[in-house]
């Protein structure tokens, strides 16, 4: 109890520090209060004058008015006053404007403006005069136009003061007009009245209630400021919270928008559940974390949302439940204000609301299941559109028919109504394959200049975010339609579905309306792309280059001649049941074969390149040999386990040995039963159904014998065993988790081809890889679980370059088996091995920590590497990556910034590098993009060797048979892996090597820092870099292509 009571007193006390952080300084605020008034003085001494048309005849000319009886004398406004969170005391950097309104003068008014957007168009013509008299003020520095909640028709003024606010950067005044009792509030009736008249549907004018809202909030806005700061007066919780719900609310972008919420709408929302009309959730005596608790919880789960907000005191209330209920009829969300005239969630969708909920839902979680409370993933986590929606589009629609057919301003603005028509779309086009859509147009451009009216509203594309439902239901091939004899909704269905739609009999006998979307397994990713580019191309008349689906655009690196080798698992996977079968059905070895298991990562859908049947690993009765192969065949590592005995041996190297024995054995047996063995003391390999598999053989006795002092080669066997151990459990772990997420695998593929484009396969194993990767699934707040390879892609690389290895285990806990005992002794393990940090920060192993059940020291994937230097690279380059990734899913391709630099690595970052020949690979089709010869001194220039060729022919004149071919066969072989081997033996102590596991055709390497070797050697003279250079040419001759010298070591 004392414990939690600590706990909790230490997430409040982090909490509080964060607000602190999020807060500008007293000083600031107290600058900034003095350019607000200095501001609010200029506004007030405008001198009357007259407001002409032409200071903003862009703007008229596109709200459709003719300009004559627009002309008013401006006259200074009645009130000027600070408004919002500056007036709230609850500033959020960094964004910090301070909001001032502008009451407009009845005067400048006539009666009926509030028709056909007068009342804009004045109120438009009221700020140019403003505009023009404070730039001719020395105390302003620049005045910008931009819009309030990105509401085309209702400007605002961004002024920036001559003196600049050192800790508020981007400091400016906005301001905003208000129209405090300027018309007769019946007149705009949102469910009755029409206000444009040019809103009409067959003749018949129809109501305006976003546009009669737009006036009514101009109306009411000083009324509800008023109410809303006096209730944040002398409040500090309230305030606090405030603040805290803006930061989490602007870290996730797609909710703090035009169509959810602002600072305004969630004051109000505070406010609401301060009365009695909210329950009174909220009272004085909570904390700051137990009234953003309170809100969370009801954004999340309230049913009054169904029923309406109405903040007005119960006693003092004048909304009726008729009101209500009419305003749940014409808009998604309904918050009434003080005055009980307006709601201010007016501009709030349906989607944007589920949204917001799902949000607050996952807030909770983070709460409650997080540690410090979810401070880090609240607070601290970018909830980006990229990161958080599984696939996103974007829709170029400047120009589009359907945008220039409307008018810019009727009711709701063009913008709008073309968001809502490409949310329906998609959702009826999608069904149950989605579970969320967000359609975001972010029409205000950064620029605006208000003469130039609407013509600039609308570059940006229109941005889509879609979350899939299930994997299942996005990959489904068919969609069913009504019946045939249900006439009128097959009708409906052919309309909606035109040429796509077809008439089918299904298996069970019923005969329906339905749409066939055809791929190969390996494209059903894409099938949500391909339905979504149909359904906008027919109805919004789009061409396909104005839609771009970040769906499949990293595909080209997982792919061999245009398809994807995944295609070939089944295959992969038949194969190991008959072998396993084989193995288990052996009675001619001394003990039978009781478990058989495979380790290789193509059996847990996480190799890059899963192997593809070989024509030459087939049986005695091989199939028609192609007329080329390729030389080398990679063996798939297969653990088994025999039936237990008491009579293996208790000395190490002679287990080792029985071992051995028996392995040949097995070999034996299986070439008797007609499959081809490829057999030594090393190892034996089985090669059968188009596959070659290396056996291993696992005895839990070799996990707790005793290493003799000194003897190397016995801790040599003694971990064999271990790693075959460790392998087992990770594989049966992996292979579970890629069950529940079947998107694991390709997230896992694309991180693997990464590590390996920027050469750090050296340092990262394949399996650590694929511990990171399964961390962003099983603990993905704040997001959801990715069910897209793109979206988990960018996590991972986000997740790499932020995670604080250096002070915190990362735990992968796949199966949820941990408990308090398990977390305490991670944690004790991982503070041992700090131990070290604070007297030599670059002395911490291992760097990564990695904890799962099997392994909670982490020493089976990081113990040695990488080390934290190298990390820090890692870390670097991932966000690096990320960054480029976010900036062309939002943005596309822009000249050199293109989808495949993700993949390419820049050699100068390397001391020397290494080039291969192409063509003397294992496998040369795995090489993503040839490396190119880097700026340096050529040291080494090789020709390729004539005694290996990857690739070998078939035909009959080059080969004599079956049995000649199988011959020159080349298992497990793999001339970079020797090379490298070579290398590290002979300059293990003078560089680093880093290098590509899959398709790598470069090698970089960097000098060793001379302190790191023994004081013998480090005494003695270096050598010359070209002389090392020259070596290393000669132990890779044949294979190297040229040796570059970059940079000489800074020792020289």
């Amino acid at each position: 109890m004392a414990a939690t009571v600590a706990s909790e007193h230490s997430i409040d006390r982090k909490l509080s520090a964060l607000v602190e952080q999020a807060r500008p300084s007293a000083a600031a605020m107290l600058a900034a209060a003095e350019a607000v008034d200095a501001v609010a003085e200029l506004i007030k001494r405008v001198p009357q004058q007259q407001a002409t048309p032409e200071a903003a005849r862009g703007f008229l000319r596109d709200l459709g008015l003719e300009t004559e009886k627009l002309s008013f004398t401006f006259r200074p406004p009645e009130v000027v006053r600070l408004a919002g969170s500056h007036a709230a005391g609850a500033v959020a950097r960094p964004e910090v404007a301070a909001d001032l309104l502008v009451r407009l003068p009845k005067e400048c008014f006539h009666e009926k403006d509030f028709l056909n957007h007068r009342y804009h168009a004045k109120r438009c013509l009221y700020l140019c005069v403003v505009e023009k008299n404070l730039r001719c003020s020395k105390l302003i520095r620049k005045v910008s136009w931009s819009t309030l909640q990105d509401e085309a028709r209702k400007p605002v003024l961004h002024v920036y003061p001559a003196t600049e606010i050192v800790d508020l950067p981007g400091f400016h005044v906005r301001i905003i007009p208000t129209a405090d009792s300027l018309f007769n509030v019946s007149k705009l009736n949102v469910s009755t009245r029409n206000n444009v008249r040019a809103y009409t549907k067959d003749g018949v004018n129809l109501p305006t209630p976003k546009y009669n809202c737009s006036i009514l909030e101009d109306m009411f806005l000083e009324e509800n400021a008023n109410f809303i700061s006096s209730t944040f007066a002398n409040w500090k919780a309230l305030q606090e919270a405030l603040v805290l719900v803006k930061v989490w609310a602007r870290q996730r972008t797609s909710i703090y928008t035009h169509d959810c919420l602002n600072g305004y709408l969630i004051s109000a929302i505070l406010v609401f559940l301060t009365v009695d009309s909210g329950g009174s959730m909220i009272t004085r005596s909570m904390t700051t974390r137990q009234i953003f608790r309170v809100l969370m919880n009801f954004l999340a789960t309230s049913k009054a949302w169904a029923k309406g907000l109405v903040i007005q005191s119960m006693k003092k209330r004048t909304v009726t439940k008729e009101d209500i209920a009419t305003c749940l009829k014409t808009f998604d969300v309904a918050v009434f204000d003080i005055s009980g005239h307006i709601n201010l969630a007016f501009r709030m969708t349906r989607s944007a609301f589920l949204e917001l909920q799902d949000e607050a839902v996952c807030a909770l979680s983070c709460l409650d299941k997080c540690r410090d409370g979810g401070l880090e993933e609240l607070f601290m986590t970018k909830v980006d559109f990229c990161a958080k929606f599984d696939t996103c589009l974007r829709i170029n629609l400047k120009g589009n028919s359907k945008v220039t057919g409307l008018s810019y301003c009727v009711d709701d603005e063009s913008w709008r109504i073309l968001e809502k028509d490409v949310q329906s779309l998609l959702q009826q086009g999608l069904t149950d394959r989605t579970k969320m859509i967000r359609a975001l147009w972010r029409s205000t451009p950064s620029e605006w200049k208000i003469v130039e009216g609407f013509s600039e509203f609308g570059s940006s594309p229109l941005l889509v975010g879609m979350m899939v439902s299930s994997l299942e239901k996005s990959f489904r091939l068919v969609d069913i339609g009504p019946n045939p004899e249900n006439r009128v909704e097959a009708v409906k269905f052919r309309k909606f579905w035109g040429e796509k739609a077809e008439l089918r009999r299904f298996k069970d006998g019923n005969i329906a309306e339905s749409t066939v979307w055809e791929c190969q397994s390996w494209e059903k990713h894409t099938i949500i792309k391909r339905i979504a580019d149909y359904v906008l191309m027919k109805h919004l008349s789009l061409q396909k280059d104005d839609l771009i689906h970040v769906v499949d655009q990293l595909d080209f690196c997982l792919l061999v001649d245009g398809q994807d080798p995944v295609s070939s698992s089944g295959a992969l996977l038949e194969a190991f049941d008959t072998i396993a079968k084989q193995l288990r059905l052996l009675d001619d070895i001394p003990l039978k074969i009781s478990t058989v298991q495979p380790l290789d990562s193509a059996f847990r859908h996480t190799s890059v390149f899963p192997p593809e049947p070989h024509p030459l690993a087939y049986g005695r009765n091989s199939q028609r040999l192609p007329k080329f192969a390729t030389t080398c065949i990679r063996s798939l590592e297969v653990m088994i386990q025999l039936e237990g005995s008491g009579n293996w041996p208790l000395d190490p190297v002679a287990m080792e040995k029985t071992k051995t024995a028996f392995l040949l054995k097995i070999g034996e047996s299986l070439e008797d039963r007609g499959m081809f063995v490829s057999a030594s003391e090393n190892e034996v390999n089985v090669l059968t159904s188009g596959y070659s598999f290396l056996l291993k053989i696992f005895h839990e006795r070799g996990l707790v014998m005793q290493k003799p002092v000194g003897d190397d080669k016995t801790q040599s066997v003694l971990s064999e065993d271990k790693m075959l151990f460790q392998r087992s459990q990770h594989s049966s772990m992996i292979n579970g988790l890629h069950g529940r997420y079947q998107v694991y695998g390709p997230v896992v593929r694309l991180a693997k081809r990464w590590i390996s484009a920027h050469l750090f396969s050296s340092f990262i194993s394949e399996e650590a890889v694929e511990l990171v990767v399964a961390h962003i699934f099983l603990k993905p707040f704040p997001f959801h679980a990715p069910s897209s390879r793109v979206a988990g892609f960018l996590r991972f690389l986000r997740l790499l370059s932020s995670f604080d290895w250096i002070f915190s285990p990362m735990v992968i806990d796949i199966n949820n088996d941990f408990n308090l005992m398990d977390e305490k002794e991670i944690n004790d393990n991982f503070m041992l091995s700090r131990k070290s940090y604070e007297r030599n920060p670059h002395d911490i192993e291992p760097a990564m920590f990695l904890a799962t059940s099997y392994d909670k020291t982490s020493e089976a994937w990081t113990k040695q590497s990488p080390s934290k230097s190298v990390l820090k690279r890692v870390a670097a380059y991932a966000k690096s990556s990320a960054e480029l990734l976010t900036n062309l899913m939002l943005h596309g391709p822009s000249g050199e910034y293109t989808w495949e630099c993700l993949f390419r690595t820049p050699m100068s970052n390397y001391d020397a590098v290494i080039l291969l020949h192409q063509e003397k690979l294992c496998c040369p089709h795995h090489v993503l993009f040839p490396a190119e010869n880097p700026d340096g001194k050529l040291v080494v220039w090789g020709k390729p060797s004539k005694d290996f060729c990857p690739y070998m022919p078939l035909n009959k004149g080059a080969v004599k048979g079956l049995h000649d071919a199988r011959e020159k066969l080349l298992v497990n072989f793999d001339p970079t892996t020797y090379f490298l081997r070579d290398l590290k033996c002979a300059f293990s102590k003078t560089f680093k090597l880093w290098y590509g596991s899959v398709g790598g055709d470069a090698v970089g390497l960097t000098w060793e820092n001379p302190k790191k070797r023994g004081r013998e050697e480090a005494d003695e003279a270096a050598p010359e870099p070209t002389s090392i250079l020259k070596e290393v040419g000669d132990v890779g001759k044949g294979l190297v292509r040229g040796v570059y010298l970059v940079k000489a070591p800074k020792f020289q």
